[in-house]
């Protein structure tokens, strides 16, 4: 356990990277969002994506930490598994405190009626519009899940370059467009939409909290391979 205490403690040396950055992204993105609903008419409970921010740095975040950062990691005399599960731990605890974060500014957001513009920024509609502790739940799911699809792509690369990512890019799309076309040619769009007009936003966290320990662990799974 020391020594993935120690490999978090490797990346955290990039304070920029890993504390900084985030938040510095999504309070220039609330202060966009802030002047635009500051703008219009009357305020009408503005609904932005403005939040995907903070998760899309994620996912930036997580290739480098398996791309960029791996190399070093590995000659400080950590195995790869190691240095994967660390880097893994940091990420449950950053998102864990960073999940109470977006909590607590949801909180002000209702305390203030939307930052006094009627915005809705930490306020997703459905998914993110709940008790306290759903808000929490959600978003610390939401972070985990990012930082590692990121480390995925992170691993692809470092394990067969550009080549890998590409195919890998691409094998995503053919699943999507498989389905899609599935769908059409069964002509359930209706059952499509039905599922996603009555699933509840606990049973959709459960869902992505699966898929994130699935790609927890198949992450686990390919590092044991990666080149340096």
């Amino acid at each position: 356990m020391k020594t993935l205490v120690n490999v978090a403690r490797y990346h955290l040396a990039d304070r920029v990277t890993y504390l900084a950055l985030p938040w510095g992204i999504l309070a220039f993105s609330f202060l966009i969002n802030v002047v635009i609903s500051g703008r219009l008419p009357s305020p009408q409970g503005d609904y932005t994506g403005g939040l995907l921010t903070i998760y899309a740095y994620l996912l930036v975040c997580g290739a480098l930490s398996m791309t960029r950062a791996l190399p070093f990691g590995l000659m400080l005399g950590v195995s790869r598994r190691v240095y994967y599960l660390g880097t893994a731990l940091l990420i449950v605890a950053l998102g864990a405190v960073w999940g109470l974060g977006l909590t607590v500014l949801q909180a002000a957001e209702r305390a203030t009626g939307g930052w006094g513009v009627g915005l809705h920024f930490f306020r997703v509609a459905w998914i993110m519009d709940g008790p306290w502790y759903q808000t929490w739940l959600t978003s610390f799911v939401l972070l985990v899940l990012f930082f590692w699809y990121g480390m995925w792509y992170g691993l692809v690369y470092r394990r067969w370059n550009v080549v890998g990512l590409v195919a890998f890019i691409a094998a995503q799309l053919l699943v999507a467009v498989v389905a899609i076309v599935t769908v059409s040619t069964m002509h359930n769009w209706a059952a499509v939409g039905h599922f996603f007009a009555t699933i509840t936003a606990p049973a959709l966290i459960g869902v992505l909290a699966a898929l994130t320990v699935a790609l927890g662990l198949g992450g686990l799974a390919t590092i044991r391979r990666v080149t340096i």
